[in-house]
Formats: C-alpha cells, structure tokens, sequence
C-alpha cells in the first residue's frame, strides 16, 4: 500500500510574518530548507492558493503543509564492520570511526556510514528522502563518536525534534592547544560561514547563536614543552564545526586539526583530537532517557600516552 502525505493545517495568528519562517517554527521537525522545498514543490497553501517563500501572512490565513511520503534514495548498501553500541526497532546508534564520512556527497559516492546502514537496515532507504536515510545528526569526517540513525520516519522526526529542542545531552572529548587557565567556562559567540573561505565557518556577529561549555579534565605538555589542555565539552547549540570553530576563536584550537588549528609543534597528530563521547536522548516511542558512551577513539589514546601530565 502507498504511503500517504503528512498533513498540517495551521492558522497564522500574526500579521506580515514571512510563510516559510512561520511554517518552520511552527513544526520543529522541519528545517527551514525543508519547508522552502515544500513551498517550491507546491506542497504548502495559503487559503488554498500556492504561494512562494517570501509570502506574507496575515492574521486568521489558513495555512495548509502537506508532506510527502519519503522516497527511496539510489544508493548502494555496502558490508561494513559497524560498531554498534544499540539497536531496537526503533533506532540504531553506532560509534563513528574516525575518517568516515556520514553520507554521500562530492567526492564521497561510497564507503559512507549511510551505506554500511543501508547494509545493515535492509528497510532504511527513504527514511527522511534525499541521500541522508536515517540520518538524525552529523559528526565531522575526522571526529569519532556516538551517532544515533533513525530506523523509520516517526523515529526521525522525534529525534530531530529533540535535537531543534536542545534537549539532547552532547559530550564532546577534545584537546585544545595552550594552557587554559580557568578550570571551566562558557562560550558564546555566534557562528556563521567564512565570507572569505567557504568552507570555513567562523565567529561572525550576524552568526547564528552558539553556546558551548566546558571544563579542564587535565593538562598535559609533550617533549618538546608545547602545553595542551583536556577538556570535556558540553554542545548547547548544534551549529557546523562549532567546537572547533569556538576553541580557536579563543586561542586554543583543537589539537591536529588541520583547518581552524596550527602548524607545526606536537606530535605526530592523527587528526583533531575531537569524540564525541556521551549522547543521552528520549527513546522516539517509549520516551525513556537513554545515554550512550563510546570509549576514547585507539588513535587519541595513543596521542595522549605520548604526553605527559602536569602534576
């Protein structure tokens, strides 16, 4: 039997307020893309009348989103070792390795993390459409760590409404470079894309709010004398990069990493020295509080052996 469209209906309760910033207020579960895709695709009406974007909304306006049942995605599963830390009907969350990327894109056809959950979740494909199955949030490449995948659409949208919420847990393990003195803090500094190098994102003051707090777990100093500190890392935003994006705003870039960080000094870094150690979510069926922990990655292991610790 063919699945059928998710339907709202809302009624605007304000006057000028634009309909894609209604709508995606209004319905946690889908981002502001998303919901200016439904509005290009005619799928959201104002009155019964398609309108774009932009649209103005006027008190008491009947405003209709109707979603379209996900569509299966062309990608080919692939037999991968996972290391899975649990798995129920519902969701699988897995521990990443680090240089893994999470789903296809340029240069990553294949070999993803989506396609080794294609493999393992045979009835995956089309869960949240596009290329990203499953997929609830991200970990960067070159970070390891706790992932929760989706088994099923109403498993997706209450745990991305959790995640749009902010009432999920992130832990983050994380070596900075430098001696910080205080012993914890907080960061809040807005975060926005680099207006010189694209790929980049950066502290900027008309950024999106980012708040990230942390506290000294240990200070360590290698052979040649250069200092780095420990520290357990506590999300309160989700923004792109924003650990590491935060720490070198501060003058204390994440160890290794090769984009926000420094050159030269250290050992021999195998990447940024970035885990994501603990997520605590509300199971998507039962609501129960579930926290998951994934053991400091081998090769971050082995970069904190070859240091040695302030006594």
């Amino acid at each position: 039997m063919a699945s059928t469209a998710d339907v709202t209906r809302l009624q605007a309760s304000t006057d000028g307020e634009r309909v894609d910033r209604y709508v995606a207020a209004a319905i946690e579960e889908l981002s502001r893309t998303a919901v200016q895709r439904l509005l290009e695709q005619g799928d959201v009406t104002v009155n019964g009348a398609v309108v774009t974007p932009s649209t103005r909304l006027h008190r008491g306006d009947l405003i209709e989103v109707r979603v379209p049942p996900a569509q299966a995605v062309d990608l080919i599963p692939e037999s991968m070792p996972l290391d899975i830390l649990y798995e129920d009907g519902d969701l699988i969350v897995i521990n990443k390795p680090a240089d893994l990327v999470v789903h296809p894109g340029a240069g990553h056809a294949s070999g993803t993390l989506v396609n080794a959950i294609l493999a393992h979740c045979p009835d995956l494909p089309g869960v949240g459409g596009e290329i990203r199955p499953g997929i609830v949030h991200r970990l960067d490449k070159d970070t390891s760590g706790v992932m929760v995948v989706a088994k099923h659409d109403t498993a997706l949208r209450a745990l991305q409404r959790q995640f749009r919420r902010r009432t999920v847990d992130k832990r983050y393990t994380a070596l900075v470079v430098g001696a910080l003195a205080q012993e914890e803090g907080l960061i809040e500094a807005p975060v926005a894309r680099d207006r010189t190098h694209r790929r980049r994102m950066a502290v900027r003051g008309d950024g999106k709010p980012a708040r990230t707090r942390w506290h000294v777990l240990g200070h360590y100093r290698d052979g040649q004398g250069h200092a780095y500190t420990l520290l357990d890392v506590k999300l309160l935003t989700g923004r792109t990069h924003q650990i590491r994006v935060h720490f070198s705003w501060m003058g204390y870039p994440l160890a290794g990493d090769s984009v926000y960080g420094r050159a030269g000094g250290g050992p021999a870094w195998p990447r940024q020295f970035l885990h994501a150690r603990e997520l605590e979510i509300a199971h998507p069926a039962t609501g129960e509080a579930l926290r998951f922990v994934a053991p400091l990655a081998e090769d971050l292991q082995a970069v904190l052996a070859s240091l040695t610790p302030n006594v």
